[in-house]
């Protein structure tokens, strides 16, 4: 009996510091496999350097995560919907400088005709469409020059008005 208690204890020694192991990173000490990289594509920082000049009385922002644009309104299961936007983002928005959203930027290369790609695209359009944000897309190889973005966000047709709450 007494080697049973003794198996059982160092057992549930090992297990707890296993755990503890796992559940304690700073006990890591390999060395993490991460690496910096730039946010920006090369094409992509064109357009921002662009967008910036041509709407100096907008914040522009780049790489925004959807949710942080489109919540899920009350009375539906918010995380079965928020879980079809998760882990997407935009490549541009642009808000006025209250922050209110004027538009999202998406900038298309020869990537978004493959059939996986078509369908995250229209799940994107498709949410900003239901919260009343307008999309505008692009394609990398024709990019607007600063006249052409002025333009888009000069039309007062282009631009809904945003609804203050849609909760």
């Amino acid at each position: 009996m007494t080697w049973t208690y003794l198996l059982v204890l160092v057992a549930v020694l090992a297990a707890a510091g296993l755990l503890g192991a796992i559940l304690k990173p700073d006990g890591d000490k390999r060395d993490w496999p991460f690496y910096a990289k730039r946010p920006l594509s090369d094409v992509e920082q064109v357009l921002y350097w662009r967008l910036l000049k041509a709407l100096p009385d907008h914040i522009v922002l780049a790489q925004v995560g959807m949710s942080r644009l489109v919540g899920v309104k009350k009375g539906h299961k918010a995380a079965a919907w928020a879980n079809r936007i998760d882990r997407k983002s935009l490549d541009f928005v642009v808000c006025r400088k209250n922050a209110e959203i004027v538009a999202a930027i998406e900038l298309d290369d020869a990537s978004h005709q493959h059939a996986q790609r078509k369908h995250a695209d229209a799940t994107k359009d498709r949410a900003l469409a239901a919260a009343g944000i307008r999309i505008i897309r692009w394609h990398a190889k024709s990019l607007p020059d600063d006249g052409e973005i002025r333009l888009a966000f000069e039309d007062p047709l282009q631009l809904p008005a945003m609804v203050a709450s849609r909760r």
